[in-house]
């Protein structure tokens, strides 16, 4: 090869370009890289645990531990109500989906800021970082499943027909996540401080959420703002679909439609977000 050839000789790149307006997202990348998608979920995993004392059985004690100083503090000395069923058991369900929901918020929003080893060495759908730190959570929610089932047992609490929706209502709870995480993490890359607001948000979220008190206390008039948070109604609906005898099994379907609405749009306008501001990450992080 002479000189010339080697001038003229175009080496290949990849130029990553932020989306236009509502172009699409492409989606088909995320298949593509799913073994780097796995691998980064079992990294969360190890990451999380490495070198405690317990392991996973931190998974069963935040929430346990958490439901204990609520039924002290909101169940025998304020006496909120329950819907009708033990405090401990009411306030348990609702920790659940939200511990799970605070924990993703968490990870998910430091996770590009953490990654950017990888992030400046080579290319990848960044979407799957935080989507990775999200999913994640699920093993720790699914442990949290089994010490439920175990209070249920305790308390004589016989889940009817309605624990059939339990998948469905995961599976809104991780878009919920995954659509406040990636906002979240795609402002922290930009804005550092973000990581310092996202324990007050959770905190403040927790309480402007029935996970202590049951959504009847908030006032007729003011319904239909408090259910535009996706997690009101969600965590309603988690209640009545493990605590059969939660307003007598039935769904506020209309609270929960509209919660599912909410997560849908909120999970589509942060993906657009993300993708239009993806090609500064490897600028920032």
């Amino acid at each position: 090869m002479n000189q010339k050839d080697g001038e003229n000789r175009q080496i290949p790149h990849l130029v990553i370009e932020a989306a236009q307006g509502w172009s699409p997202l492409e989606l088909g990348d995320l298949w593509r890289y799913r073994e780097l998608f796995l691998f980064l979920i079992w990294r969360d995993l190890k990451v999380r645990y490495r070198q405690t004392a317990l392991g996973v059985v931190w998974a069963v004690l935040q929430p346990l531990g958490n439901m204990l100083i609520l039924a002290i503090l909101f169940g025998r000395l304020a006496r909120l109500p329950s819907d009708g069923v033990p405090y401990p058991l009411f306030v348990f369900a609702g920790l659940l989906p939200w511990t799970f929901f605070a924990n993703a918020l968490g990870s998910a929003g430091g996770s590009l800021v953490g990654s950017t080893h990888l992030i400046t060495k080579v290319y990848f759908p960044r979407m799957i970082i935080p989507a990775a730190a999200v999913l994640a959570g699920l093993v720790d929610l699914l442990i949290s499943l089994l010490v439920m089932g175990g209070l249920m047992a305790w308390y004589g609490a016989v889940p009817g027909r309605s624990l059939a929706l339990l998948p469905v209502l995961i599976l809104l709870t991780t878009i919920t996540a995954l659509g406040v995480g990636m906002w979240l993490a795609a402002m922290q890359v930009k804005y550092r401080d973000i990581r310092y607001v996202i324990p007050f948000l959770t905190q403040f979220w927790m309480f402007a959420t029935p996970v202590i008190y049951p959504a009847s206390l908030v006032p007729e008039h003011l319904r239909h703002l408090y259910f535009i948070n996706p997690m009101s109604g969600l965590i309603e609906a988690w209640r009545v679909a493990l605590l059969g005898e939660v307003k007598g099994g039935q769904f506020d379907w209309t609270s929960l439609g509209t919660s599912a609405v909410v997560a849908t749009v909120l999970l589509i306008h942060s993906a657009y977000t993300f993708r239009r501001m993806e090609r500064h990450f490897a600028d920032l992080v």
